[in-house]
């Protein structure tokens, strides 16, 4: 057991499915406490049963929520482990433990640059050459936030536009809100075996053309380079934004995160 004296004894994460389970295993082996946040009851059920381990579900609406939760929890670490797009909630964590003189940590999966001719990085959810698009099938693998004005657009662009949702209440009712036709709409949980075998057989099916996803380093991001790769398809990838901070630390391996906690290295 380690020396309470030489580590945070409440670390707070605020994490998906993918990285959080992994990060809070490892802290909970270390004899830390962890609170763990997700969105939804699914995905606070990928995470191991633990006296020591605390899920909390649901979205935090501002800075004075997060540094309410750091003092009545007495948090002595916050690890940010969000989705690269998440924009929203990243910037209030850095303003509320930049307030409260709290450590932040970020972890964010390495961007997955590759140079094969097949796949194209772009600004945008928009930025697609709107020359290549007319009569071409578009599969749209963005998530629901901004899914209907994205279609929206590309059917403007007279594309044909299909789409993969997750199997969520919001994102099927967003679908099907969408202008996308009910038919174009697939309801799948990404592969996260080596293959994508339903992926590629959607696409196949669907003959798509072009696939649209974002820069996030995931699996299922993973799995769409691996079908696009060496078929004729392209798939466009929007680059990750760049949220500027000087106040915490940026990691991309587990160990070196854990090893930061650890060590208690001056933040």
């Amino acid at each position: 057991m380690q020396n309470q004296k030489n580590c945070y004894e409440n670390v707070w994460i605020l994490s998906g499915t993918s990285d959080g389970p992994v990060i809070a295993n490892r802290l909970l082996e270390l004899n830390y406490s962890v609170f763990a946040s997700v969105l939804t009851y699914k995905a606070g059920q990928a995470y191991i049963q633990n006296p020591k381990l605390h899920i909390i579900t649901g979205k935090l609406n501002n800075k004075d929520e997060i540094i309410n939760f750091i003092k009545k929890n007495q948090i002595k670490c916050v690890i940010d482990a969000t989705h690269p797009f998440a924009l929203i909630i990243s910037k209030s964590l850095i303003k509320a433990c930049k307030e409260i003189n709290t450590p932040l940590l970020v972890f964010e999966r390495k961007t997955l640059i590759n140079n094969n001719n097949n796949f194209i990085y772009i600004d945008n959810l928009k930025d697609i050459n709107k020359c290549d698009l007319e009569n071409k099938n578009i599969l749209l693998a963005i998530g629901s936030r901004f899914l209907n004005d994205t279609a929206n657009y590309y059917i403007n662009c007279k594309a044909n536009v299909f789409t993969r949702i997750l199997p969520t209440c919001e994102s099927i009712t967003k679908a099907f809100g969408s202008c996308i036709k009910n038919s174009n709409i697939a309801i799948l949980e990404p592969s996260k075996s080596k293959g994508a075998i339903l992926e590629k057989k959607l696409c196949d099916f669907w003959e798509i053309d072009y696939v649209l996803c974002r820069d996030s380093g995931s699996y299922s991001q993973k799995n769409w380079e691996s079908i696009i790769s060496g078929s004729k398809m392209k798939l466009f990838l929007v680059e990750r934004p760049k949220l500027k901070n000087d106040y915490s630390y940026s990691f991309n391996q587990y160990e070196n995160l854990i090893d930061h906690i650890i060590k208690k290295i001056d933040f």
